[in-house]
């Protein structure tokens, strides 16, 4: 594939009383953003285990994006919360297994936000078409214990 023909795919995983309802209103809107998005819907972004996050990544996806409801506002008091830190955890370790940080996006997208969620998806795009197809795409990179380990308590 030449490099200017190069069409990031982007995982996403969205809270389904939110950000995956955004990203269906947009769609019943007929707003138009890149058709790269494969849409992964969760319970709450709380549910989102960064073991699914490193499988996208070593599955072959060059961006991942965590989408959620506004804090205060998630279905089940706290998930949104639990979001949050584990994200932070995942950055640390992304960054340790050497991936860049615009690779991974974490955002609170309302069900009501349509026009929110398809200027992130523009905005994501656009950073990945910026850095090319991500190293070691499609080989197997297990994570190790210890290595989650140090990432979390560095």
């Amino acid at each position: 594939m030449a490099e200017n023909n190069y069409e990031p795919t982007i995982v996403a995983f969205t809270c389904t009383w939110c950000t995956y309802l955004a990203a269906d209103l947009a769609g019943t809107s007929r707003m138009s953003y890149p058709a790269n998005l494969r849409i992964v819907r969760a319970m709450c972004s709380g549910r989102i285990d960064p073991q699914f996050v490193l499988t996208a990544f070593q599955w072959g996806a060059d961006g991942v994006l965590i989408g959620g409801c506004h804090p205060g506002d998630c279905h089940y008091q706290e998930g949104n919360y639990k979001a949050l830190r584990r994200f932070k955890l995942l950055k640390k370790l992304a960054a340790e297994l050497g991936i860049e940080d615009e690779r991974l996006r974490l955002e609170w997208i309302s069900a009501s936000e349509a026009d929110r969620f398809r200027d992130v998806v523009n905005e994501m795009v656009e950073d990945l078409r910026r850095l090319g197809p991500r190293s070691g795409v499609g080989e197997a990179k297990p994570v190790s214990a210890s290595a989650a380990e140090e990432a979390i308590h560095a």
